[in-house]
């Protein structure tokens, strides 16, 4: 009897410890964390779950301080504005497929950039990196266009309304950019909403048909920071993650 009841210890210390890894024991994976298979196909976190490294502020050694780990998530109190609180990572990437996960607050405004170019004379990530637009499609003060509503190429490409599936606002929606060699594809919670050519003939158009007529270094850097951006709402971020191309 007392070496089954040792036994049946042990294995449920095994299991527990097993579910631990998995996440709640109900088969759901741990946040932040790489399984083998993406290991192996070649994902890296770009945020750990408990710390900030491989973050900065744009144009700045030091994190905003704004921006907090809280219970797993990478999370901004809202205290940036148009030019102030975004933060990039420490590495620069070219072609590459992005996940991770984010919750808004209501009224909120934010988003996600790729290919920023630090240059003194940029003020704002948004001047070279194009922008994964995340905004509260329903409730944002005086609403939104297909051009600025969440996944759109913000003021380039407009996302397909048509494919769109947003949760409701605070709750966890899944985003995923993939930068591959030009073509660049959006997607919101599994759906592609939106897909296009970096430097076309249609691209350079909208460029000059749009906000980015006079902003000389938009979209012509071809390897730079992704960017996660505070524009005065708090944005919570989790499981991110980055494979290259």
């Amino acid at each position: 009897m007392k070496n089954l009841v040792k036994k049946s210890s042990f294995l449920f210390l095994l299991a527990t410890s097993f579910a631990s890894l998995v996440g709640c024991g109900d088969g759901t994976p741990k946040d932040n964390v790489l399984t083998d298979a993406e290991k192996s196909d070649g994902w890296k976190l770009l945020f750990d779950g408990t710390s900030t490294d491989g973050w900065r502020g744009y144009q700045s050694d030091e994190m905003p301080a704004s921006w907090k780990v809280i219970d797993g998530t990478l999370m901004t109190e809202g205290a940036g504005s148009e030019k102030l609180g975004d933060i990039v990572t420490t590495e620069k990437y070219e072609n590459f497929d992005l996940k991770l996960e984010w919750k808004l607050e209501p009224e909120g405004n934010s988003g996600v950039l790729y290919h920023i170019n630090e240059d003194p004379s940029l003020a704002a990530t948004y001047y070279s990196g194009p922008e994964y637009q995340i905004i509260d499609d329903l409730g944002f003060p005086g609403g939104v266009t297909p051009y600025n509503s969440t996944g759109a190429d913000y003021a380039m490409t407009p996302a397909d309304e048509s494919q769109k599936v947003l949760n409701p606002i605070n709750t966890w929606n899944t985003t995923r950019i993939v930068f591959d060699h030009g073509k660049v594809t959006h997607y919101l919670n599994g759906k592609k909403i939106v897909e296009f050519t970096s430097g076309d003939a249609a691209w350079n158009e909208n460029i000059q048909k749009r906000k980015w007529k006079n902003y000389p270094a938009y979209g012509k850097s071809k390897t730079g920071f992704i960017g996660l951006q505070d524009h005065g709402s708090k944005i919570w971020f989790k499981n991110i993650k980055l494979k290259e191309l």
